[in-house]
């Protein structure tokens, strides 16, 4: 190739680093094969930055790393890698939906769930006490002995006490993993994990507290006491890099931690946080302290006007990220990014996390 072809000129700054085809060839890595992803184009350059950034997510001391986990990807399975996560504390705190961490107690409770068709005929599948997620079958019967379980598990708790969905869940990881059910809360509660899960009763969690409710005991789930718990870890953070797997609540609840938490303090000013960020028109009334880090995996498009699919640009105006922080969004599919980024991650870095470790808080 001659140097002309080499070096374009006539472009000013816009040209940067060439796009270089993918040579098949094996064996090759999962993470090599995403470090040559990074000079496509597409979401796969995405998928690759991805990873970029969360390994120096995982490798700044600084930063506290929350992650946000929506969708019904736990009957898909997917729930092992996020217990694979905790386990090398490659996230502080997690925010799930209430699905996500109750349809992995089923398979770790020994049940299964199944390979089917989104094209089945449904009320065939109704008929036979199928319910179907997209293309997974499971049996109504095994969602139900799972939240049989809850619903013992929730008759365990003290009555007349207003529990955090925080306390509600540690206390459930506890209980479960004493029983030998390696769920993700269980898995929490073993590495001093919190779990927070703002949506708790849109779930089978909600549906044990009904039972529960039939035989007599009524459990309470303050949605303001957990607010307020999460937001007072923020006075034992420094940076923060978030992780969101799809959007919906746990995304916005987390996004939140950087604009809402010094609502809590009379001089609007988090203790313990280095100095944030003041906006023009407020004067000294709010205190921002946008994310430094921040990867979304979503197939929302921002559009529509949603927070999830809501861009990280977006967020800026709000105060939530870093302009000059690492902010990268990879419009996929989490059944196929959430195994190839954690397989890199775990080719690249390769060793356990220390975790930051929230004991003295609670």
């Amino acid at each position: 190739m001659s140097n002309e072809k080499n070096n374009e000129t006539g472009y000013g700054n816009l040209l940067g680093d060439r796009v270089k085809a993918i040579e098949v060839s094996a064996p090759k890595t999962v993470s090599a094969l995403l470090s040559e992803m990074a000079l496509t184009g597409f979401q796969g350059k995405s998928l690759a930055r991805v990873v970029d950034v969360l390994e120096k997510m995982v490798k700044d001391e600084d930063v506290t790393i929350l992650l946000g986990y929506a969708g019904s990807l736990s009957t898909t399975g997917q729930w092992k890698i996020i217990n694979w996560l905790i386990e090398n504390r490659y996230i502080d705190i997690l925010v799930p939906t209430g699905a996500n961490i109750s349809e992995d107690i089923i398979d770790a409770m020994g049940f299964d769930y199944w390979q089917g068709s989104p094209t089945e005929d449904n009320e065939l599948l109704f008929k036979e006490g199928l319910n179907r997620y997209y293309d997974v079958y499971g049996k109504e019967t095994d969602y139900l002995i799972m939240t049989e379980l809850l619903a013992e598990f929730i008759l365990t708790l003290n009555e007349d006490y207003n529990y955090s969905s925080r306390e509600f869940l540690y206390e459930c990881g506890k209980w479960l993993g004493a029983k030998g059910i390696d769920s993700i809360v269980a898995k929490a509660f073993e590495h001093g994990v919190p779990v927070f899960c703002p949506a708790i009763a849109d779930s089978p969690y909600g549906d044990a507290a009904l039972i529960a409710k039939s035989k007599g005991f009524s459990l309470t789930i303050d949605a303001i006491k957990d607010y307020t718990e999460f937001m007072t870890l923020g006075e034992d953070v420094k940076d923060t890099g978030v992780i969101y797997i799809g959007g919906g609540v746990p995304k916005d609840f987390i996004q939140l931690f950087a604009v809402t938490g010094d609502l809590m303090y009379e001089n609007r000013v988090v203790p313990n946080r280095d100095p944030g960020l003041n906006r023009k028109g407020t004067g000294d009334q709010e205190t921002y302290y946008p994310h430094k880090y921040a990867v979304q995996i979503t197939t929302d498009s921002p559009q529509w006007g949603g927070l999830s699919g809501c861009t990280f640009e977006e967020a800026v105006s709000w105060g939530k990220e870093d302009p000059r922080g690492s902010l990268v969004q990879c419009y996929c599919d989490a059944t196929i990014a959430l195994p190839l980024v954690t397989h890199a991650l775990a080719e690249r870095v390769g060793t356990k996390r220390k975790g930051k470790d929230f004991s003295d808080v609670y």
